[in-house]
């Protein structure tokens, strides 16, 4: 079931984003570390209704951040809808013990079909340069890579921004 966040959540919310860290540097892949995502962040999430969590028998194994709000870093980026009628994926996450059973599709099908239902022009989002898993599972979606950002405090790899229009 995917359903918003409660921020009596919030510590299981961070344990899974520091498992998800954890196994990805593990992996090579340094997109997560101690400062991102921080507890402050997550709980401005949920203190604004974007945190979606996916439970399964009474525990979160996932989790997906969907807003409207755009960061001021993707300014920069030529997007493929021209208007502000779009949604905003972040902090897309599934614990590792969970990690190719399908749920991160299952996520972001749910935040397709609310983009659509609320009658979005597109999603956006971006994901880690270094994270070819990453990149190969939004572009097997139908998300068009348009450009590069970056996030200094995470990496200094860029981060490639997709677009998937509705």
């Amino acid at each position: 079931m995917i359903r918003k966040a409660k921020i009596t959540e919030l510590p299981n919310i961070k344990q899974l984003t520091e498992a998800c860290a954890k196994a990805m540097i593990k992996k090579g892949i340094f997109q997560w570390n101690e400062q991102y995502p921080s507890l402050q962040k997550l709980r401005e999430d949920i203190e604004n209704e974007e945190l979606y969590t996916f439970v399964k028998d009474k525990r979160i194994i996932g989790i997906i951040v969907i807003t409207p709000g755009m960061d001021e870093e993707y300014i920069p980026i030529k997007w493929l809808s021209r208007t502000n009628k779009n949604i905003y994926i972040h902090r897309l996450a599934t614990h590792p013990d969970f990690w190719g059973q399908g749920y991160a599709q299952k996520l972001m099908d749910f935040a397709e079909n609310k983009a659509k239902v609320e009658d979005y022009e597109s999603v956006r989002l971006d994901t880690f340069s270094q994270n070819k898993r990453n990149q190969n599972f939004y572009e097997a979606r139908g998300y068009n890579r348009l450009g590069n950002i970056y996030f200094p405090k995470q990496s200094k790899h860029p981060f490639y921004c997709y677009e998937l229009l509705i």
